[in-house]
């Protein structure tokens, strides 16, 4: 049968250049044989499918259900399909119950706030709590830099972000040196990877915190087991780069540039409120929009 179908590209205002997520409606009815075949058909680093929420969701206040799926496999969780996924949700006439959309997915019911920006707006979502946090141990850091190429002493500070995907993050001096990596996705393994790096303040296009969506940071995400080496843009990353850096080592609001290398501009803006929320927002917009049969 035919189903609604968006490609909504994500963390860019323009129709390329971010990371794109491809969007079924209607999905109820689909076998979980049919979604991942179809996401390994799109060859995208994420698919989403709509469906009805779960009464449990729907107590909760859920708007929708979304099942997320790699080439690889089904993740719990993963923010630019979170936030591509809302967009299409609302673009097709979708209406939250509250002030807020309320996605349910594997790791709960995720929040999420439309933000003025001119004459539009952008979609942010709240950050769940990380699964896993904490400190990297010696062995797993050697692995990690014998993957990146690098050395542990190369490394400033690292630290679990696990919010459903698995990564584990790493900071490195600079921005330089996270734009310099040639990994090893063979080495990878099933790691799930973060590199950030911050640009200097007054470093010409990248004109650091102080100026109006200037990044901050750069960052790259590399995840050779969910059958992406590389991914463009990546939201569930970032959030837990929030969670572990905003209002300490970086501004508690900031902007992250990724998809450099892969020539995306992705831009990525992380907040961290008093209250300790993280919030990650992005542009968002269609790209292609119809049918397709499943």
């Amino acid at each position: 049968m035919n189903r609604a179908f968006h490609q909504v590209n994500v963390f860019s205002p323009l129709p390329v250049g971010g990371n794109p997520v491809a969007v079924v409606h209607d999905a109820d009815g689909l076998t979980d044989e049919q979604m991942a075949a179809f996401a390994r058909w799109t060859n995208l680093s994420e698919t989403t499918f709509l469906l009805a929420p779960t009464p449990e969701g729907r107590a909760g206040g859920a708007d929708y259900r979304v099942r997320i799926w790699t080439p690889g496999g089904e993740l719990p969780f993963a923010g630019h399909p979170t936030l591509g996924t809302a967009h299409a949700w609302l673009e097709s006439g979708g209406v939250p119950g509250g002030s807020e959309v309320v996605q349910e997915c594997g790791v709960g019911l995720v929040r999420l706030r439309r933000d003025a920006v001119g004459d539009g707006q952008r979609l942010a979502f709240a950050a769940p709590p990380l699964a896993r946090s904490g400190p990297v141990d010696d062995a797993d850091l050697a692995r990690i830099a014998r993957a990146l190429r690098i050395e542990p002493a190369d490394v400033v500070r690292s630290a679990w972000v696990d919010n459903g995907p698995g990564w584990v993050a790493v900071q490195l001096r600079d921005a330089a040196a996270v734009l310099a990596l040639e990994p090893d996705h063979v080495a990878m393994g099933d790691l799930k990877v973060g590199v950030v790096g911050a640009y200097p303040v007054g470093d010409g296009d990248h004109a650091g915190p102080q100026a109006a969506d200037a990044p901050a940071v750069e960052v790259r995400a590399f995840a050779p087991s969910l059958g992406d080496g590389e991914d463009p843009v990546t939201g569930s990353l970032n959030a837990g780069l929030g969670q572990w850096l905003a209002g300490d080592v970086l501004p508690a609001s900031y902007v992250a540039a990724q998809g450099t290398v892969l020539r995306r501009a992705g831009r990525v803006h992380v907040e961290k409120l008093p209250d300790g929320a993280v919030w990650v927002g992005g542009d968002t917009v269609t790209t292609i929009a119809g049918q397709v049969g499943l």
